[in-house]
């Protein structure tokens, strides 16, 4: 009798948790089947990626620019000066005259000739000349020039002029000057009656001139 009592008792136990554990597993796949299916992104396959790629065309327009409304100014940078007079004599010794004006009021003359200079008689051009400017400050600028045997030389009131030259600097000078003039009277006398002295001197002032000097 107690054994019958035990099996029965087992065998409702074990009933029992078979229908717990059915609805357990009933619920577990009611929940499972609820919740959204979520699927692996595809992949692009080879084909369609090398389709992308061929077809790709880079976009080279250019940037539209920038519109200025400010308003343009157009200057004319070049002033044509006009020659208003000029004339020119040529001679046929050499000598000529030339003379020009400008329409900025610029005028200019110059002059000419041949001069016979030297012991050697050679034939130097001696040019006189000048011109003159209107500056900035509305001065008229007057320049007189000459270029001879004697080098270039210009004058002119704008030109800044040395200080005096003092009466014991002066005459120290007009000694210097005195001797080397002595001297080349000297040699001038000693060439015309000894030509070896002669030919040495010339070949004094060839080296000289070639910036060798004659020992």
């Amino acid at each position: 009798m107690v054994g019958h009592c035990i099996r029965s008792t087992l065998s409702y136990n074990i009933v029992n948790m078979i229908k717990l554990f059915s609805v357990a597993l009933s619920a577990v796949l009611a929940l499972t089947t609820a919740l959204p299916q979520r699927r692996a992104p595809e992949q692009p396959s080879d084909q369609a990626a090398a389709e992308q790629n061929y077809n790709y065309q880079p976009d080279y327009r250019q940037p539209k620019p920038i519109e200025d409304f400010r308003p343009k100014v157009q200057l004319d940078l070049t002033t044509v000066i006009p020659i208003i007079r000029f004339d020119k004599e040529q001679g046929t010794d050499g000598s000529y005259k030339t003379s020009y004006e400008t329409g900025n009021n610029i005028q200019a003359e110059e002059q000419g000739y041949l001069k016979t200079v030297g012991e050697n008689q050679d034939q130097a051009l001696v040019q006189q000349g000048s011109y003159s400017y209107t500056a900035p400050n509305g001065e008229v600028i007057t320049v007189e020039y000459t270029a001879d045997e004697f080098g270039f030389r210009v004058k002119g009131d704008h030109i800044p002029t040395p200080p005096p030259v003092s009466p014991e600097i002066q005459k120290g000078l007009d000694l210097i000057y005195a001797g080397i003039k002595a001297n080349a009277e000297r040699a001038a006398l000693e060439a015309k009656n000894n030509p070896e002295a002669a030919r040495q001197q010339e070949e004094k002032a060839a080296l000289d001139y070639k910036g060798f000097y004659y020992q």
